[in-house]
């Protein structure tokens, strides 16, 4: 979602006529290079340098520009190593110009392999066209050195921009610096415990903020981390222009009015006539509910409306819209919003970002956190996710969840109508409302007890549910078979089917009711015999589950994408003559309470009725982030399903 750049007129009108030079001019790397190896031999890949520096500069013709510039060498002592970097890419597109570009090598042996301008290589994506260039290293042994420089022209960005400084590999000799005319002041904040960025005291003629930092620790990757979130990374944004007295440049309230204005432009009689005419064939009923208007216009937008990868006024113009059934990520919006106006369904728009990417900081205004749309309704405090296919309303992507977010909202006074923009919080869904709940009931053949009968019924909802659900009524009738099958064949291979069948099949009751898949099966996988004992694998029935294992204390916090319940209920009907003898290796109780709330959650345990056990194993996740301070915690509950997968029972004569 491009996002409304402020006018250049407005805020960064400068009134001198004095220019200075651009840094980059005066910048080079050593002619002769002294890096070092004896520090590196037991690392597989290490960043020698890292040197990031940008500028915002006025050119002697009055144009706003930003010089980039890159400065990097590489430790290279592993094929993978060379492998990963014997291609360097560069942030080059069709509105930037490199300026400067050089690269070498310097091998174990310390022989300077200069790259000349055959090995800047261009390439073009097949897909999307777009073209790159890139340095070609060749020579590279390992224990070489790679160095590379390059400074691109471009178009500015200082809305907000982020820039990480680490990575799975150890870092040297960091740097960091921003340049900017006098009258531009820049705000920054370091995230991670990743130092501040300093203001230059002594340079007057340009405006100067940087840090150097002498090793920046790697950070390995660990499961279930969101790694880029964890990075040491800082982000800054244009604040003030002293030339004109503007300040807050990048504030929320200017996007807020924007996104307003845009989305809810006036529209012409025309416009309206095709919007009343789309929403009479919705047949939508002034008695449904606010829940059944919002899924209806959500299912046709997106099973009827093309969403195309770029934008033109065309894709947003909503007369063409509805009349050719394609349209821009702005232009879907734009629909959703005029027909949600046109019912006067009352309704926020919300800018937030992954989870993955980042959190969104709440006390940091900056564009680069309003990345994702999503619509809000306060009367159900539920999110629709207008540009993403594979949800649905009630159920946005679970990381656009449990974080902040812009909420931009209407307001009138008197005859005046305007918006307002409120960083709040974007509370995820109950855990309540995606479950996975299995019914399981096991017989055994009179015959041969080593041959199990086997229904199973697996009801899913919400998260679980939303994978094909809302699809359901496209799938044909023999892969609707071969997917219920697979319920049973993930549990063992070797089952024979017998019947199929999936009940609430009709994508509409998705958010409303489970869909449930039926299938009856046999199976000779889950009993061996042993002597004149018969032990029943019965914990393979709820299939493989994840087990964690952590060798090193963790470092990075556990998120979870949304929060969750499983429900597992067998009943096995024991074979006439025979009984159980180790009942108690069903119980299983782990759980994590804070504050009196029990928060995760795994418990089995069983009841005996005459000869039918029914076994009860149900686990859920009331929270998303897990710190490390509980890791352990949330690691004995989620090991205990595993533990569950592993339960046989032993049957024995009476």
């Amino acid at each position: 979602m491009k996002l409304f750049k402020l006018s250049l007129l407005t805020y960064l009108l400068i009134l001198t006529s004095a220019y200075s030079q651009a840094f980059y001019e005066s910048y080079d790397w050593d002619k002769t290079p002294n890096f070092d190896a004896k520090d590196y031999t037991n690392e597989n890949l290490v960043a020698a340098k890292e040197k990031i520096a940008t500028e915002f500069y006025f050119t002697p013709n009055d144009e706003f520009v930003e010089f980039y510039l890159e400065h990097k060498a590489y430790y290279l002592n592993s094929d993978q190593a060379i492998e990963d970097y014997n291609k360097i890419y560069l942030p080059y597109d069709s509105d930037s110009e490199l300026i400067v570009n050089k690269a070498r090598v310097i091998t174990p042996a310390g022989k300077v392999i200069d790259l000349d301008d055959s090995k800047i290589l261009t390439a073009t994506d097949d897909e999307t066209q777009k073209i790159y260039k890139y340095f070609a290293f060749e020579g590279i042994e390992k224990g070489s050195f790679i160095e590379f420089m390059y400074v691109v022209k471009r178009s500015p960005s200082y809305s907000g921009k982020r820039i990480s400084f680490q990575d799975d590999f150890k870092k040297k000799d960091i740097e960091f610096d921003l340049f900017a005319p006098s009258n531009l002041i820049f705000k920054f904040k370091s995230y991670n415990d990743l130092k501040d960025v300093e203001k230059d005291t002594v340079v007057k003629t340009k405006n100067h903020w940087s840090f150097k930092l002498p090793e920046v620790k790697k950070l390995e990757e660990e499961t279930q981390a969101l790694y880029s979130a964890e990075r040491q990374f800082l982000i800054y944004a244009l604040d003030e222009n002293t030339a004109n007295n503007s300040k807050d440049i990048t504030s929320y309230a200017s996007v807020a009015q924007n996104v307003y204005n845009f989305y809810n432009a006036e529209l012409s009689k025309k416009t309206i006539k095709a919007l009343d005419q789309l929403i009479k064939a919705l047949k939508l009923d002034d008695s449904d509910d606010l829940n059944s208007k919002v899924r209806t216009i959500e299912n046709y937008i997106k099973t009827n409306i093309f969403a195309a990868e770029y934008s033109n006024d065309k894709l947003n113009d909503l007369d063409t819209i509805v009349d050719e059934k394609v349209a821009s990520e702005q232009g879907i919006i734009k629909l959703y919003v005029a027909l949600f106006n046109q019912l006067g369904i009352k309704h926020d728009i919300v800018f937030t970002c992954s989870r993955e990417f980042m959190h969104f900081d709440k006390d940091f205004e900056a564009n680069i956190f309003l990345q994702d749309v999503m619509i809000y309704f306060p009367k159900t405090k539920s999110y629709l996710a207008p540009n993403e296919n594979d949800s649905r309303y009630g159920f946005p992507p679970g990381y656009l969840t449990d974080t902040n977010g812009l909420f931009i909202k209407q307001v009138t006074v008197g005859d005046f109508v305007s918006a307002v923009g409120k960083i709040k919080s974007i509370k995820p869904v109950k855990a309540e409302h995606s479950k996975d709940n299995m019914t399981i009931d096991v017989t055994f053949d009179n015959d041969d007890i080593s041959t199990t009968n086997i229904k199973l019924s697996r009801a899913m909802s919400g998260y679980y549910g939303m994978f094909i659900h809302p699809y359901i009524n496209l799938v044909k009738p023999e892969n609707r078979k071969e997917l219920v099958e697979g319920f049973a064949k993930n549990l063992n291979e070797s089952v024979t089917i017998n019947n199929t069948k999936i009940d609430n099949d009709n994508s509409e009751l998705f958010g409303t009711e489970p869909i449930i898949f039926n299938v009856d099966f046999t199976s000779d996988a889950f009993v061996e015999k042993a002597g004149n004992k018969y032990l029943f694998k019965v914990g393979e029935l709820i299939g493989r589950q994840m087990e964690l294992y952590q060798e090193n204390e963790r470092v990075l916090t556990l998120e979870n994408e949304f929060r969750r319940v499983y429900e597992r209920t067998i009943n096995v009907t024991i074979p006439e003559g025979y009984t159980i003898v180790n009942f108690d290796d069903i119980n299983i109780d782990n759980e994590y309470i804070d504050n009196g709330k029990t928060l995760l959650s795994f418990k089995s345990f069983y009841e005996l009725n005459g000869n039918v056990l029914t076994i009860t194993a149900d686990e859920y996740y009331k929270i998303n982030r897990i710190p490390v301070a509980i890791y352990e915690d949330y690691r004995r509950v989620i090991n205990s399903a595993a533990d569950f997968n592993k339960v046989t029972l032993v049957l024995v004569k009476e």
